[in-house]
């Protein structure tokens, strides 16, 4: 699943970053969306990592309990 939110994320970040690039100039409004977009991405990503090393050491611990 996490695979597929950072596909969702990365496909996400590409089209904004190809629309903001469709009048043919990229001004700083431009750029600053496209750092923000990438900060977001990077941020979700990390999170899902974080998440998913978090349930591993759940698991390692509790090998019993249901996930």
């Amino acid at each position: 699943m996490d695979d597929m939110k950072k596909t969702y994320r990365e496909g996400e970040e590409n089209a904004k970053e190809t629309w903001r690039k469709a009048d043919g100039k990229e001004d700083l409004a431009d750029k600053v969306g496209n750092a923000g977009d990438d900060i977001r991405k990077d941020l979700g990503n990390a999170g899902d990592d974080a998440r998913k090393e978090v349930d591993e050491a759940d698991r390692k611990t509790d090998p019993e309990r249901s996930y």
